[in-house]
């Protein structure tokens, strides 16, 4: 029978592959990638010509070229950072953020301590 600790090592083993960002994440980024990243926090969904504006409005330092950007966005999608709905200049991009879940853990303890309560001393 899977003890608690196991149940709860296998729910921290799903979320790590279930994509999406952390702001830790952020850091681990090359620059380009984390320009549009931030940029897309600020906003958590651009359409693809909102997205060129945003970068045409950066310093110039900062700015990225449309074929830059477009690799941004594509490498983006792939690692799941991003999610890309439609194609082309109609494109929508949404920031990717992990499921923020309530814990379960209070009920299952609560659940557990009313059971063993409910027993009679007697019998264990």
């Amino acid at each position: 029978m899977p003890g608690v600790f196991d149940r709860l090592n296998k729910e921290i083993q799903d979320k790590q592959q279930e994509g999406g960002i952390t702001p830790l994440d952020l850091a681990g980024l090359p620059p380009a990638l984390r320009k549009i990243m931030r940029l897309m926090l600020r906003e958590l969904q651009m359409a693809y010509p909102g997205l060129c504006e945003a970068v045409d409005a950066m310093p110039e330092a900062d700015r990225l070229s449309r074929d830059d950007l477009q690799d941004a966005l594509s490498t983006l999608t792939q690692q799941a950072w991003l999610i890309r709905i439609g194609d082309g200049e109609k494109a929508i991009y949404k920031v990717n953020l992990r499921r923020k879940e309530g814990s379960k853990l209070a009920a299952g303890i609560w659940s557990s301590l009313d059971e063993k309560l409910k027993r009679n001393p007697k019998d264990e």
